[in-house]
């Protein structure tokens, strides 16, 4: 339980010091920005296979192989559908679209931020579910590799509130927020995952779809539409290999 507690703050924190990073360096130009969020999607696409996916199959064996599958696809799902239902979030923004002339620049960003929120819990989840199997190293893998990408994912959110008008008190306390959704994720996943070993194959994978979501339709898309993206594919390397290099210890 312990470790589990020690896992919630520091994949959650990992968020609060990204954010307070991109506080001090908001102005990050859009290569290096680039390079960052394709060496996260790397760190990401990693833990998710290495340290979610596998795992589950392993559990399941041929036979039960349905259940992975499902699983990721349930979590896909899941966060789609989560997507599709964000809500409007000026109130959060601390903007008065009134005396503001309102633009889809702060629809995005707050859209954006949301996103990040809404995949956080299950990564959150994730972390904990990991703990709630008989393999620590995995669990610790998977955690690695979400705080890692953590770091960067907080850094990026700070200057496209700036600059959509939010004051940057208001940025900072909201990018460590979605950080703080890690926490419950976490706790929430571990305890849910102890309660029957049977659902843990069906979690993992679900964790592990979610993750693939993001990083396919969120991560991946964002660092090829600014001109580098050869730079965001090598970046996306880096950080797989990385997170490979981790396991490699840690198992």
């Amino acid at each position: 339980m312990f470790l589990v507690l020690i896992t919630a703050i520091g994949v959650g924190g990992a968020t609060v010091v990204g954010s307070l990073i991109g506080f001090m360096f908001r102005n990050i130009p859009p290569k290096y920005n680039n390079a960052i969020l394709g060496f996260a999607a790397g760190v990401m696409l990693a833990a998710s296979v290495m340290g979610l996916i596998l795992p589950s199959a392993e559990m399941t064996g041929r036979s039960g192989i349905w259940v992975t599958v499902l699983g990721i696809f349930f979590g896909a799902i899941f966060l789609n559908l989560m997507d599709k239902l964000t809500p409007h979030l000026h109130n959060l923004s601390g903007v008065d679209v009134e005396k503001h002339e309102y633009n889809e620049s702060l629809n995005k960003v707050l859209l954006f931020v949301f996103a990040i929120a809404i995949h956080n819990f299950p990564e959150g989840l994730a972390a904990g579910v990991g703990f709630g199997s008989e393999d620590i190293s995995n669990a610790l893998t998977v955690a690695i590799g979400i705080a890692l990408q953590n770091i960067p994912e907080g850094m990026v959110i700070i200057s496209p509130m700036i600059l959509a008008g939010m004051s940057k008190k208001r940025a900072l306390l909201i990018g460590s927020a979605t950080g703080l959704v890690e926490v419950v994720g976490t706790f929430i996943g571990y305890f849910g995952s102890s309660i029957s070993e049977q659902i843990l194959p069906f979690a993992l994978a679900f964790a592990g779809g979610t993750m693939l979501y993001v990083i396919s339709d969120e991560m991946i898309p964002d660092t090829h539409s600014h001109g580098y993206e050869r730079l965001a594919t090598y970046s996306l390397l880096v950080g797989f290999t990385v997170m490979l290099i981790i396991d490699m210890f840690i198992g």
